[in-house]
């Protein structure tokens, strides 16, 4: 009997704000909301930006919303306008003279050129002084400068949010920042205490999986290492090991579970995030293990990561957007940088985490879990012979096909027709509108679906990369909460070349009811040819079936030991509303050694666990041997 894997907490940290208790969710749809929930939203926001709560004013919601989301870049993590450069030169004298100059005797290269004559000009007593550099060849420089960036539009997390100031960060890289807040507010929001779930699971049926794409780029991590001696600095003895792209679950292991279950870092491009439920999903339903964490976190607002992907003719550049807009000059509406199945040029680079708790269906209803959703499963296809490495292939067509008919079989094909809809990936570059449009209204001709809602909340956050499925999925598990599927308001019309004659793109929220659809599709394709399509079912349609797998009883008990946990994970939302809260960081605590473990040919127990590991391992191949 194959388990069911249960989303059954979840958290991060996005352009949109924190993700638990849905406020990420909410800040796409917030005008559509009920005041109540409208703000207690803005008041989760300004927590995460210190700006004083009360009293809520217009005036305070405008700046909460003018700070969130795709805006033009501020200048927190560098000035766009005038990013520091070098720039190389040749010095040469007139008529042939030696060039010379002078500098600090400690400043001289460390093997000197053989075309240098280097005199002392004066020397203190430590050895050090100014010398005389003469030298009869050219001499190649570099001069500090700065560029103006062609692109200012991004999906930075909200104004005033610093992950660094949370904890002690030790100069950790912004991407593992990001993945402490993010992984601990998906702990924290579970509404069950970690160690209870250490009382009931044996260590090694825990599982963690997850991974940036492009590994920490900023000078903390890769960057600091790659740069470090051209800028006359030093490297550090973080800078490499930092910079790994399995950091993100590293850190989750080491510094917030202490997990010594399974673990990987699955990096798949754009589509990392569901490369990595798809090992979490394959976990829990094979029944080996019981828990799983999984999750993502990019930090690529780096001006160089920029200028890579823009050079690609990736993202939306400013001059571009203006033409879009009708303008020759001045600032487009940044704010409309990303334009999903629309007339656009390009998409918006994001920075952001997201992760996801799964149980199995056993554990969720024996802990009293609130049950999100359930992942009926997660399909990959490469796009085989390609002509270049980014361009779009035929794999998408697969995985959606394959999720896609997964669903009719699990559904019926009247539910398929009328209680689903796709997050779509919708990058906002004009090849993804022509190909990812084709691939679903494809589908839908071949499944018979008419008007098919269509969603895109890139055109919010941006493209985080590896984190990008994962904000898809939270703004999924949304829908589950409030009824309000997020419409692409960046756009107001459709592009002629988007192929829609069986597909509804959205272009303003669409209200349908929080139990009105039974399953959602989440998109994602990645350079490379990474495709990756969840089937994710409802909350109401998964509690039907595990009510038919254990019975009504089985239910009942389920919803009673679901009020105290509901009623924490409300309590964890307000005390983080109220400053009250921290990220989980555990440096140097509880740590293990294996003189502490017991030992016997059948078992290993490990301090912290109530379960035993068990290592009395039978024989698979007992026909063969």
């Amino acid at each position: 009997m194959s388990r069911l894997p249960l989303i059954v907490g979840f958290g991060g940290i996005s352009p949109a704000g924190r993700s638990s208790s849905h406020h990420g969710y909410r800040r796409l749809v917030i005008d559509t909301l009920t005041k109540d929930k409208a703000d207690h939203t803005y008041s989760s926001l300004a927590a995460l930006m210190g700006i004083q709560q009360e009293p809520l004013t217009d005036d305070k919601r405008q700046f909460i919303k003018d700070h969130t989301l795709i805006r033009k870049m501020e200048t927190n993590l560098f000035d766009a306008s005038a990013i520091y450069m070098q720039k190389t030169a040749v010095l040469a004298s007139r008529d042939n003279e030696p060039v010379s100059f002078t500098l600090a005797r400690k400043h001289l290269p460390g093997v000197i050129p053989t075309t240098w004559q280097v005199q002392d000009l004066d020397r203190d007593t430590s050895g050090d002084g100014r010398v005389l550099v003469e030298t009869s060849e050219p001499l190649h420089v570099l001069f500090p400068d700065y560029r103006n960036s062609k692109v200012h539009s991004g999906g930075q997390l909200p104004t005033g949010f610093d992950p660094e100031s949370l904890y002690q960060s030790r100069h950790h890289p912004r991407g593992l920042q990001l993945t402490v807040y993010g992984a601990s507010d998906a702990i924290q929001s579970l509404g069950i205490d970690w160690d209870l779930i250490r009382q009931r699971v044996p260590a090694d049926q825990i599982s963690v999986y997850a991974s940036s794409a492009m590994g920490q780029l900023d000078t903390y991590g890769s960057g600091g290492m790659l740069q470090s001696e051209l800028l006359g600095k030093r490297i550090t003895s973080k800078n490499c090991p930092l910079g790994l792209s399995e950091m993100p679950a590293d850190f989750v292991n080491a510094y917030i579970l202490g997990n010594i279950g399974t673990t990987a870092a699955n990096i798949g491009a754009c589509a990392t995030l569901l490369y990595n439920l798809r090992q979490g999903f394959n976990d829990i339903r094979s029944g080996k293990y019981r828990v799983v964490v999984v999750g993502s976190s990019e930090a690529p607002l780096i001006p160089e990561v920029i200028e890579g992907y823009r050079t690609m003719g990736a993202l939306a550049e400013d001059k571009v957007l203006l033409s879009l807009e009708g303008l020759e000059d001045g600032e487009p509406d940044y704010r409309r940088a990303c334009r999903p199945f629309s007339d656009n040029c390009g998409f918006t680079l994001a920075e952001g985490a997201q992760f996801f708790v799964l149980f199995d269906d056993e554990l969720a209803l024996e802990l009293g879990a609130t049950i999100y959703a359930s992942v009926a499963d997660v399909f990959v296809n490469a796009d085989g012979f390609k002509k270049s490495i980014p361009s779009p292939g035929i794999g998408n067509y697969v995985t959606m096909g394959k999720a896609i008919g997964l669903v009719r079989s699990i559904i019926g094909d009247r539910a398929l027709a009328n209680r689903t809809f796709i997050h779509a990936h919708g990058t906002g570059t004009p090849q993804n509108r022509v190909t990812e449009s084709h691939i679903i209204n494809e589908m839908a001709i071949k499944f018979g679906l008419e008007n098919w809602p269509v969603a895109a909340i890139k055109s919010y956050v941006g493209h985080t990369l590896a984190s990008a499925s994962g904000d898809q999925l939270a703004a999924a598990l949304g829908l589950w909460e409030d009824g309000i599927i997020p419409g692409i308001k960046t756009i107001d019309h459709v592009a002629d070349d988007v192929y829609n004659s069986h597909c509804n793109f959205l272009m303003d929220d669409l209200e349908v009811g929080a139990d009105s659809m039974d399953a959602i599709f989440i998109n994602a394709k990645g350079f490379g040819g990474n495709n990756a399509t969840a089937a994710i079912l409802s909350p109401h349609f998964t509690t039907r079936m595990l009510e038919k797998r254990y019975g009504k009883k089985a239910l009942i008990r389920h919803a009673g030991l679901n009020e105290s946990v509901r009623e924490k994970t409300a309590q964890y939302d307000l005390d983080t509303i109220a400053g009250k809260t921290a990220p989980i960081y555990h440096f140097g605590k509880d740590v293990v050694d294996g003189h502490e473990l017991e030992l016997t040919t059948t078992q290993i127990i490990v301090p912290g666990y109530d379960k035993p590991i068990s290592i009395d391992i039978p024989n698979p191949y007992e026909d063969m041997v």
